[in-house]
């Protein structure tokens, strides 16, 4: 599922994006343009006019087509990340097809509309939708180092290795870039003034201090277990004490660090489990959804040949409620002229009644399979459009094509092959195998290479001296006396002198950030280091728990596989014989339906020849009903044990031409062909999966 675009949502301080947008700026220029890193002030370029945003576009979810698995990125946008998306509302209007049926106020509906409608409308299906969005968002977090999502049907949410303190972590896959800027003014009283530089004094002296520092870090951790970190620092200082080289000062490193895991937390699997897991649980909430794809399409097939059965039920009822009358009403006449007994009469009123009692349970059961049916193919079934229109289904059951009987081995393998519930399972148990495999690295002392390369460059402002001789003084001994030498002219003693100097600053050497990173670069001050450090939990109890937990754990879903076989097994070869049986009933029901139909017939003319009484045509007429009634809940039965057949086999989705893309996106753009029906066949295997949100 990839959408074209995602439009955030705009933020709720007027100030948050100037504001992030002027941190962003300085981190990746390198430092603030201010005085603390230049020697000279510079004014900064006016502030362009701010431009107006439009409003967001919300990412709509009928059409499926946005990828959960993506975040924004950070070019060109660089506030891009740092805003939420706006999703549409949830919307409980119906499909416009469904009013697209309806004629007179009445719902023509055909089996495959049924599904159809089912599909695009059916509430269930609506919040099973979003589950597998629900683990895209889970691969995407994932990506980012850290634990997913859990999913429905996926017994293992993220790994359990690495709860131990002690044991190896996962950062975070995503850089991460840390920017300060400090700025400091003091003043601090000094005790001893020669040694800080500031001179004699009477009174305690202070130096007054400005210091400004600006940080910034670049971090981020690999799948290979490898952290890897750039540190960036700039401080600029200046202060009142004579006693510095440079004053003000400025100086800069850079330091770039690495580290590997060696033992725990060292290699690819262990590193990516949490994104293996999670791409294994949107398969499974694929899988979840086929299965309520597959429910929602068996119910909707159920309750849409149930409605036909409670249909044709009532239209049986009214007849016989109009022979009951007939009869009813031709035996008052012989009563009223003295041909017929009073308790012939009372016989056919009392099955008139009884008649009129099963045609009131008929329509009360109609009406009941036909809001079952509403349900299932519209969204909102309170919509005053439909709440009163009647659904008149347009196919009548058929006995399905004869299928030849598939040996047992063949019909478990294409079972295992197709049930979501066992391809669940399995991605289950590939979960579980992850797990195992993370845990029993965690177990391992952690021990950890770390490497660092440095450099640092100091620069500042030195000052200019001018040094000058203003007299002589002679030299002395200890006692006093001068020091003589010896003339290099005459050879006779002389006197020695030394000169007496002084020294005037007659300027500023200025220097500043460029002289220190020049240093930086020439790696005048470097810095190496490396090193190896181990830890090691001398009990290792909670690692243990781990790894022993998820083992138990894989075991665990390994005897639920085979519960779940043996669960197949039963539900195919239950739905076999029941299809069977039903196929049956169906031929052994009709051909009982028309003896007694003869038997009716018959019954009815030796009344009236009066070889019969009203006893004898209650009788046939009722067990002429059972007969009408019987024969059309086999065929009822024949067709909901097809569909549920094909339900345990695994191919609802297959049979009826139904794709997991047109129940995600609620937008069949096709017809289906639903076998059973009249006009439906059966077709060939397609695609049941599309490959959204697997990148």
């Amino acid at each position: 599922m990839t959408s074209p675009s995602v439009t955030p949502i705009q933020s709720g301080s007027l100030f948050a994006r100037p504001l992030l947008a002027a941190v962003l700026a300085m981190t990746l220029a390198g430092g603030p343009g201010s005085p603390a890193f230049a020697q000279e002030p510079q004014q900064p370029p006016p502030a362009p006019p701010a431009k107006t945003t439009a409003a967001p576009i919300p990412v709509s979810l009928g059409s499926a087509k946005h990828n959960f698995t993506r975040a924004p990125r950070p070019f060109p946008n660089l506030i891009a990340p740092y805003r939420a998306i706006k999703i549409e509302e949830t919307s409980v209007a119906n499909s416009p097809r469904v009013e697209q049926l309806v004629h007179e106020g009445k719902l023509e509906l055909s089996l495959q509309d049924a599904v159809e409608l089912a599909l695009e409308n059916s509430v269930d299906i609506a919040v099973q939708r979003y589950y597998p969005w629900i683990a895209d968002v889970g691969i995407l977090k994932a990506s980012s180092g850290s634990s997913g999502y859990g999913t429905p049907g996926a017994a293992i949410a993220a790994s359990s290795a690495s709860l131990n303190p002690f044991a190896f972590t996962i950062t975070s896959y995503d850089p991460l870039l840390t920017s300060s800027v400090f700025f400091d003014d003091r003043k601090t009283p000094i005790n001893n003034p020669f040694i800080s530089g500031t001179g004699t004094s009477a009174t305690a002296a202070s130096i007054v201090s400005h210091t400004a520092t600006y940080n910034t870090q670049y971090s981020q951790y690999f799948p290979t277990g490898t952290s890897m970190s750039v540190t960036y620092d700039n401080t600029r200082s200046s202060n009142s004490a004579a006693a510095n080289f440079f004053n003000p000062a400025v100086q800069s490193s850079i330091f770039v660090s690495f580290s590997q895991n060696l033992l725990s937390g060292f290699g690819l699997t262990v590193n990516r489990r949490n994104i293996l897991i999670a791409k294994n649980n949107r398969k499974i909430a694929d899988l979840a959804f086929a299965q309520q794809a597959i429910t929602t399409t068996t119910n909707t097939i159920t309750a849409y040949w149930e409605l036909v059965y409670a249909r044709a039920n009532v239209k049986v009822q009214e007849q016989a409620v109009a022979v009951s009358e007939k009869l009813y009403n031709d035996n008052k006449k012989q009563l009223e002229i003295g041909t017929m007994a009073p308790l012939d009469v009372t016989r056919a009123e009392a099955q008139l009644a009884t008649d009129r009692q099963n045609l009131i349970v008929a329509k009360t059961v109609q009406l009941q399979d036909e809001q079952t049916l509403k349900n299932a193919i519209t969204r909102n079934p309170l919509d005053p459009r439909l709440v009163k229109v009647e659904i008149i289904p347009t196919d009548k059951p058929s006995t399905p094509e004869q299928i030849e009987a598939p040996s047992f081995e063949e019909a478990l393998r294409e079972a295992y092959r197709k049930r979501p519930d066992l391809l669940e399972q399995e991605y289950n148990l590939k979960n579980a195998g992850i797990d195992v495999k993370a845990t029993h690295n965690a177990l391992l002392p952690t021990a950890t290479l770390s490497a660092q390369y440095g450099t640092v460059g100091l620069s500042g402002n030195s000052p200019i001296t001018t040094t000058k001789i203003v007299g002589i003084i002679p030299v002395v001994d200890a006692n006093g006396n001068p020091v003589n030498g010896t003339s290099q002219t005459t050879g006779s003693p002389v006197p020695i002198f030394l000169p007496t100097t002084q020294t005037a600053v007659t300027g500023v050497n200025q220097k500043g950030f460029g002289d220190a990173m020049s240093s930086v670069f020439h790696n005048n001050n470097p810095d190496y280091a490396v090193g190896v450090s181990i830890t090691i939990p001398i009990r290792n109890r909670s690692l243990q728990a781990d790894n022993q937990r998820s083992m138990l754990v894989q075991r665990q879903l390994e005897t639920q596989m085979q519960q779940l076989k043996n669960a197949a097994l039963l539900d195919v070869r239950n739905t076999y014989i029941a299809l069977e049986q039903d196929r049956a009933r169906v031929e052994a029901a009709s051909k009982a339906r028309e003896l007694q139909q003869q038997t009716f017939e018959a019954e009815q003319k030796k009344y009236q020849l009066g070889a019969s009484t009203v006893y004898q045509v209650i009788l046939t007429q009722r067990d002429f009903v059972t007969a009408q009634g019987t024969e059309l809940r086999a065929l009822a039965d024949l067709v909901e044990a097809r569909a549920n057949y094909e339900r345990a086999v695994g191919r609802t989705l297959e049979v009826n031409r139904v794709t997991i893309a047109d129940a995600k996106t609620g937008e069949v753009e096709r017809e289906t062909l639903i076998p059973g029906t009249l006009h439906g066949q059966v077709v060939g295997t397609e695609k049941l999966f599309s490959d959204a949100g697997q990148k």
